[in-house]
């Protein structure tokens, strides 16, 4: 029997080898030369990026009437000269041979603000090569493995009235009324939100850097500031009972003995998990070790990740368990297919993923559905990014309407990112500086 299944094989090789020297026309099926001949090349002629609205938009354009589009947060609205930086990097290239590309200019990146504008350019790579090849962009990560994907709330927000527990149950109980349907919303507290710790007298120790914009970088807490967002959580996650999960987005600027503190305070409430508490937004270090002593001190879900660029910048955080969640956003991290990486490889260590994207836009949404229909099964959610400004949603075609059912938004297969501007309308949005950016 062995001899027999041996005479098979071999004879199939030699049936494969003949086919192999036969004429192309003789062989059936189109050969391989005639395929190359066939393919119509394609090459980058421009890169260009305009500001619409607030958000960064890239456009890379090239010789076979194909343009893709990639989005910055609309915090960065001063991206466009780190943006143009790379144009010459890219000229010329193959924007389907999208890894090719990114080993150009990736290694040229940094954390915040060069990362940002290196992810957009790799979203408009992935969305031109969806366009070539005729399908969704999932389709060339590797497939969907979810019809449909689920998107968490840090964009819909309602007036605070005030900033005592009362004031954030409501909040939060019309955010849970809103039209998305959210299973998973997330609230800021702390440091990310310092009006909340200032409602009460002393509520912290001031630290270096006050008054100013944004929040503090680093401080201590006070009895009674820790008490007060502790008795704001345990108001919210009363008002969405076991229905609505709660994450809370902390910081950073926490000392570790406060986090370790205020997460064994909240571990009653069952949250999904406490975000940047040590580090975060614009930290250009993951802190990976003291990340670990709060995530071993407590069983509430430590979360970080957001600020971080490349898979190397993740690999202490993943490898010593730092952390139970990361937050990678698509337009920080080095774009999509970086993130895909990151979560599966963190899926190899129980660790779960919830990228960032509050800021991210239309198209920035558009990305996120495609790389969430590939994740492994370690995914949770992704931060749903809202049209800002409202007409945002009058210049994209293509997205579903309403975008969310439920908490949950279908997958689409139109080819690339499946969105597009109406040009006409999107002009008329344009600022003098950007009035080429679609021709």
């Amino acid at each position: 029997m062995a001899s027999v299944t041996r005479r098979g094989f071999v004879g199939s090789l030699s049936a494969l080898a003949a086919a192999a020297s036969m004429p192309a026309r003789q062989a059936g099926n189109v050969s391989l030369p005639e395929r190359r001949a066939g393919h119509v090349s394609i090459k980058i002629t421009d890169l260009k990026c305009a500001i619409i609205g607030q958000n960064p938009v890239v456009r890379v354009v090239t010789d076979q009437g194909i343009s893709g589009y990639g989005e910055a947060e609309g915090v960065k609205n001063y991206l466009k000269p780190m943006v143009m930086f790379y144009k010459q990097y890219l000229l010329g290239e193959d924007p389907t041979d999208v890894q090719r590309v990114m080993l150009k200019i990736r290694r040229m990146g940094a954390f915040k603000p060069w990362g940002a504008a290196v992810s957009a350019i790799e979203i408009a790579l992935w969305d031109i090569a969806g366009q070539a090849a005729g399908v969704p962009v999932y389709k060339l990560l590797g497939g969907k493995i979810r019809d449909r994907v689920r998107a968490y709330d840090g964009a819909v927000r309602f007036p605070m009235h005030g900033q005592t527990p009362a004031d954030y149950a409501e909040n939060t109980q019309k955010i849970k009324e809103s039209k998305e349907g959210f299973t998973l919303i997330k609230q800021a507290v702390g440091f990310h939100n310092p009006a909340m710790i200032e409602a009460v007298p002393d509520g912290w120790y001031d630290s270096p850097g006050r008054p100013g914009p944004g929040h503090p970088d680093r401080g201590l807490l006070t009895e009674r500031g820790m008490e007060q967002i502790i008795a704001c959580a345990e108001a919210m996650k009363k008002v969405l009972g076991d229905e609505v999960g709660l994450a809370l987005d902390c910081g950073p600027g926490w000392m570790l003995k406060d986090a370790i503190a205020f997460a064994r305070a909240v571990e009653p409430l069952h949250l999904a998990w406490i975000e940047d508490t040590l580090t975060g937004d614009y930290s250009v270090y993951p802190n990976a070790q003291v990340f670990k002593e709060l995530t071993e001190a407590t069983s509430t879900p430590i979360h970080t990740g957001e600020e971080i660029y490349l898979r190397e910048n993740f690999k202490d955080l993943i490898e010593n368990q730092a952390v139970n969640v990361i937050g990678p956003d698509p337009e920080d991290v080095g774009g999509i297919a970086e993130l895909k990486w990151i979560a599966e490889y963190a899926d190899l260590h129980s660790i779960l993923v919830a990228p960032h994207g509050v800021f991210d836009g239309l198209i920035g949404l558009a990305a996120h559905v495609h790389l969430a229909a590939t994740l492994p099964q370690n995914y949770i959610a992704f931060e749903y990014p809202i049209a800002q400004p409202e007409w945002w949603s009058e210049i994209v075609e293509g997205l579903p309407d309403p975008i969310m059912k439920k908490g949950f938004i279908d997958v689409w297969d139109a080819p690339g990112l499946g969105v597009r501007f109406n040009v006409q309308k999107a002009k008329a949005r344009l600022r003098d500086e950007d009035r080429d950016f679609f021709d």
